[in-house]
């Protein structure tokens, strides 16, 4: 999952997946998520996401983990 906000218009994004959406379904008033044909979701919007939520909350944690840089003994699966 990445996280992507846009201070200009102050919109957060999570993307949940690489699948490229194929519909959006708005569940509330600025809030939107992004499926695609066979209801998988793909990420989600939010507008107006400084009045929603702590958006320092939410940017301050950032993890980026590139698994050959990861020893094997503690590697998933």
């Amino acid at each position: 999952m990445k996280v992507y906000y846009d201070e200009e218009v102050d919109a957060l994004y999570f993307k949940l997946g690489d699948q490229k959406p194929d519909g959006v379904i708005e569940i509330a008033e600025g809030v939107s998520i992004d499926t695609t044909t066979d209801g998988k979701l793909t990420g989600i919007e939010i507008l107006k996401a400084s009045q929603k939520i702590n958006i320092d909350t939410i940017l301050s944690y950032a993890l980026e983990l590139n698994s050959e840089r990861i020893p094997r003994c503690l590697r998933r699966g």
